[in-house]
Parts: structure tokens; sequence; C-alpha cells
């Protein structure tokens, strides 16, 4: 049998739940559980929590007492790369990352799919699974142009009012590497396709760090998108980049604007190094983002530090690796396992790095389920946050502005 021509997706405007008239007047859920307390009454009006009562003539949803948490947020995804609804790809052996890299540019040629198709595939999944927000990194390079940003940007218009799309414009195959990389990724963010600009191992990739970042904040500073810097190199050379990168956002001024995804260096730190790099992240301003794989950085100290720490999915069911789904729950469930958290505070900060911290990487207004907070939340079952972490409930109903866009 042939493949589709393009994988299955369930945008939400064609369920029930997405396409009702809300009223103008405001909704009110009744009897939910905020963080899992006593049963209340939440009231929404013009997107936000409202202290309440609404008005005469507001939507009406029962909550039936389920537990109402705010949405999540994806800090680190690669849509483009997906094969989500797709046949089963069976993987090759890949001798380290750039034969990974290779690979995966030689295999996007063949897929049968468009990048737009597989996109808004695994987007409608995660938005489903109560998603709001996401950092896509999209590949920029001479093999694939632009056509990926374009193409990514299509998809996230789909969902526009229900999930906000951060693109990060991302040289997959090297910067300096790739002849013609460089002008490709300034042209991205010149022409506003891009309001992250990324690199990837300034030593292992490029050999050149200096060269590297030169580009990278050079286009942050005259152009103003942010900052995210994949950094998969470990030990000492790892670490010589991630003190870089900080020197760079202090002289650039740029804190609050920079990023280190994965940052797999950090994780073989013993507690007292730790310590010191979250004070140095924090000061400079610098974030990080993990993926809850097997070389975690050390996530509840570089939190009690107060370093900002997203969570993403990374690739979901791409020739990189065969695993993922896209929801977010499960991603906490994962970092909890990894990160060894037993206890409720344990538990508890793994989903607010889901919700909160990845919420404040990309910029977004808190979502907290108080009053004047955007009313952006689930209903799930459960009894409180850490169960709902490790249980990972399944049906849930989505909400965004103050409406329901999803109920499963």
């Amino acid at each position: 049998m042939s493949a589709p021509a393009e994988p299955p997706a369930r945008l939400p405007y064609g369920s029930p739940l997405a396409a009702r008239d809300h009223s103008a007047a405001g909704t009110v859920f009744r009897r939910v559980r905020p963080w899992g307390g006593e049963p209340v009454d939440l009231y929404a009006v013009d997107g936000r929590f409202s202290e309440g009562p609404v008005p005469a003539g507001a939507e009406v949803v029962e909550g039936h007492g389920l537990l109402a948490l705010p949405t999540l947020v994806n800090a680190h995804a690669h849509p483009d790369k997906t094969e989500w609804g797709l046949p089963w790809h069976s993987r090759r052996p890949a001798a380290g990352l750039r034969e990974l890299i290779d690979a995966d540019a030689t295999a996007r040629a063949e897929l049968p799919a468009t990048t737009v198709g597989r996109a808004t595939a695994l987007l409608t999944h995660c938005f489903e699974r109560g998603t709001r927000a996401m950092r896509a990194h999209v590949d920029v390079a001479p093999v694939h142009g632009l056509d990926g940003l374009h193409q990514v940007r299509e998809a996230a218009a789909r969902f526009a009012g229900v999930m906000d799309l951060e693109l990060v414009a991302f040289p997959q195959t090297g910067l300096l590497s790739s002849p013609g990389t460089a002008e490709l990724l300034a042209e991205a963010v010149r022409e506003g396709l891009a309001e992250v600009v990324g690199g990837i191992d300034p030593l292992g990739i490029d050999g050149d760090l200096p060269g590297q970042l030169d580009l990278v904040f050079g286009l942050a500073e005259k152009h103003g998108p942010r900052v995210d810097i994949h950094l998969h190199d470990r030990g000492e050379e790892g670490m010589r980049q991630v003190r870089e990168i900080v020197a760079r956002t202090r002289a650039g001024s740029l804190g609050g604007r920079v990023t280190i995804s994965h940052a797999f260096a950090l994780a073989s730190l013993d507690d007292d190094a730790a310590c010191r790099v979250g004070d140095e992240l924090r000061e400079a301003g610098v974030a990080l983002t993990t993926v809850g794989g097997n070389a975690v950085l050390p996530f509840h100290r570089m939190r009690a530090q107060g370093v900002l720490v997203g969570v993403g999915t990374d690739g979901v069911r791409d020739r990189w690796s065969p695993f993922g789904n896209g929801d977010m729950l499960e991603r906490a469930e994962q970092l909890a396992r990894r990160t060894g958290s037993r206890l409720d505070e344990q538990l508890t900060g793994c989903f607010d790095a889901v919700a909160h911290d990845g919420a404040r990487l990309l910029g977004l207004e808190r979502a907290d389920l108080t009053p004047g907070s955007p009313a952006d939340f689930m209903l799930v079952t459960g009894e409180c946050v850490p169960q709902v972490v490790v249980d990972r409930p399944p049906r849930r109903l989505v909400v965004r502005g103050g409406r329901v866009v999803h109920g499963g």
C-alpha cells in the first residue's frame, strides 16, 4: 500500500465544542478544582479570569469537579522533522551527531508528505493534549532554503487563537561549516520569518566558537531576535561554550533573551560546580531548556538557583528517534523519572516548568488561574498536581481565552 500524500489531521475548528459561539458576556466554569483544591466556580470575561460573577447571559460549562490546571508550553520542538501520522519508518544505525544530521537532511526530501501537512498533524495532537504554545526550531540550510520556515508558519496560522508558535531559524547542518547558511539565517531574521536566531555546537559542529557566536549574537543585536543555541558538546569543551555564551549575553545586554538548549555539559557537574554555574546563568539572564532525555541537566538545582528552565519534547517520531508523542504532561513525567523526583514538591516542580517556566521563556503571560490572568487552562481527572504528573490523564478539556476549544 502506498503512503498517504498527507498524514491525517483533526483540526480543532471542526469539533462541536470549538465551533460554538461563545457569549461575549463571558463564561462560568461550574464546580472545578483549581490546583486540586475544593470545587469552586471560575469566571472568564474577555479572555481573562474575573473575580465574578459574570453578567447574565454568560455561557455555563459544567466542570463536574474536575481538576483545573494551566495549559502547557513546549519550549523546544522540531515540528518540521516529524513523521507523525505517516507509516512506520525503520531507522538505521548512525555513528554520531554529524551522521544523524546528514541522514535527516537526505531523508527529508523523500518524505511523502509536505512539511505543512506533517507539522499540522503534530500540532493538532499537541493542542488536543493541552499545549498552548511552542518554540519551534526549524531547519535553515542550503539544502532546505527557507522553505521549512514558510511551511511551519503556514501550519501555525491554522492554530491562531488556540496555540501560539515562536519560530527559531535553526542551522542544523552547521552555521559556518555549511556555506550559505549564514546568509539564509540573516534573511530569515531580517524578513521576520523567525522570532529567534539559533545556533548549534559552535565547537563540535563548526569548530569555531567565536566565529559562530559573532554571527548569532550579531544578528540578535542588529535585528532584535531572541537567541537559542543547541549545545550537545560535553565536558570542558561544552562548559567553555556555556561560559562564552554567558559572557556574550552580558556584553550585549541580552539578559532574558538567550537560551542554551540541552546543555549536556551541565549533566556531569558536581553539586558545587552546578551551584556556581547556576549563579552565573541567573545573573546573566541565560535560560536553559531540557527535554528530559538521558543526559538531563541538573534540573532541580538550576531552578533552585533561580535559572529559568523550560521543557520541550525535542523531535517527535522523526528520523532521529521513534519515540515521543508531543504530550507535555508525559514529558513532565519523564523528566520526573530522569531526575529521581519522588516528593510532591519535586513532581510539582516538573509541572511548573512545563506550565510557567516555558511561558516565561517565550515571553508569554503567566496563566495561573488567578483573577486577571489569561483564562488558559485544562480540566483533567485527578486528585492533585503530583498525581496528574504521574498518571497523565488522557481525557482533557482545553480552554483558551475563556472558551472551550477542545473537549476530549
